[in-house]
């Protein structure tokens, strides 16, 4: 028999593992008598199909807050659909109605999937401004008021950075956005139901079932109802004609389970996560370790439980897989493309230099992991890094 201890998994950023609620919930729908049904559908299980769904919209929108409705939430596959969906098709809504609103403006810190937009906005006749953070990143309310007129069509800054944990502060952004008649978007996946947010100024809203404990392969793009957007796909009409395609009741259930665990008692859980966090800084950030933070770890404007390091000497592809070959599982802030390591674009746009950057290492987990995993995890990455200092 073996004593080797369990893997650790510390990536909750990625994909965080399924709540038990989430589990209970899917249980629930596949014994119910409408398991399976059209929520379209006239009959009675489609009806109680579609009831089930309407709950699900209702809990979603009761975390989100913001002044959101039910029927605001348009389910989708997951974050990299929100932002495909909301940036362009959010634009094209704001040009079809002003067709002087001939520019978008992304922050430099977006997620791939928000930033990749670009090329095609530029196809279709936008002109994109790519807005820089401070070094601390975060995007700073007088650099967007700099960049916004009264030709802009939509501004995307997301709610909480995914490699850094910073949240940014959306509802000056959005005031600002509104100010000049930009239409406001945030892309939600990282902070949604981890934080009490301020979504009044969003347009829209991008929220992921995954971040927060449930399944893989289903978000949902909170829009209020009068914002003008063009649809991606084209269909049956379901989703208010933005998103048609048959629901996944199962799906959205989870999500809701998921997200309501995750959400309650919300401020005690970021308290307790927070401080597992900072320890965890305090004791990694040692001189000698060679392990230092990338942004302010005291900084309360913070994901509580999403850490960015720099690991002098070392780059991100050998401390992922040095760290798994002692069964920790973390993932890094840098990607390995056409067989070369690259700097993440999050912190080269942040001022961080491309040496430093391609050590850098994101480790994440929520209030399921306790202190004792947390400190095996420290003289883990402690030795580790000890051994590119040589």
């Amino acid at each position: 028999m073996s004593n080797a201890s369990p893997r650790v998994y510390l990536d909750y950023a990625a994909s965080a593992p399924m709540r038990q609620e989430a589990l209970e919930a899917e249980r629930a729908y596949e014994q119910s008598s409408y398991a399976g049904a059209n929520p379209n559908s006239l009959h009675s299980s489609g009806r109680e199909a579609a009831r089930a769904l309407d709950a699900a919209r209702r809990v979603l929108v009761r975390i989100c807050g913001g002044g959101f409705r039910p029927s605001d939430v348009v389910f989708t596959s997951g974050g990299t659909e929100n932002n495909n969906l909301a940036i362009l098709g959010m634009a094209e809504g704001a040009r079809g109605r002003d067709r002087r609103r001939t520019r978008v403006v992304l922050s430099a810190i977006e997620h791939d999937s928000g930033l990749d937009e670009a090329p095609l906005l530029r196809e279709h006749g936008f002109e994109v401004e790519l807005l820089r953070p401070s070094r601390d990143g975060r995007v700073e309310p007088e650099a967007l008021k700099a960049a916004v007129a009264s030709d802009v069509a939509l501004v995307s800054v997301m709610l909480a950075n995914n490699e850094t944990g910073v949240v940014q502060p959306i509802r000056s952004l959005g005031s600002i956005a509104h100010e000049a008649g930009a239409l406001f978007y945030t892309d939600a996946a990282q902070g949604f139901a981890k934080i009490r947010a301020d979504f009044v100024n969003c347009d829209a809203v991008g929220v992921v079932a995954h971040k927060v404990g449930g399944p893989v392969g289903i978000g949902a793009l909170i829009i209020r109802g009068r914002t003008p957007i063009r649809p991606r796909a084209f269909g049956g009409g379901q989703e208010r004609g933005i998103r048609p395609g048959t629901q996944d009741v199962r799906g959205a259930l989870a999500f809701a389970a998921a997200a309501q665990a995750s959400y309650d008692d919300v401020d005690a859980k970021r308290t307790d996560v927070a401080g597992k966090a900072q320890r965890l800084y305090a004791r990694l950030c040692q001189p000698g370790t060679g392990i230092s933070a990338t942004t302010d770890p005291n900084d309360p404007d913070r994901l509580p439980g999403l850490m960015s390091l720099l690991v002098a000497g070392a780059d991100s592809e050998s401390l992922v897989l040095q760290l798994d070959k002692r069964g920790f599982e973390v993932s890094a802030a840098s990607a390995c493309a056409s067989g070369s390591l690259d700097a993440s674009h999050v912190l080269t746009a942040m001022g961080v230099p491309r040496n430093e950057a391609l050590g850098s290492l994101r480790v994440s987990f929520d209030e399921r992991v306790d202190d004792k995993t947390l400190e095996r995890f420290a003289c883990a990455l402690i030795e580790v890094a000890s051994s590119f200092a040589r």
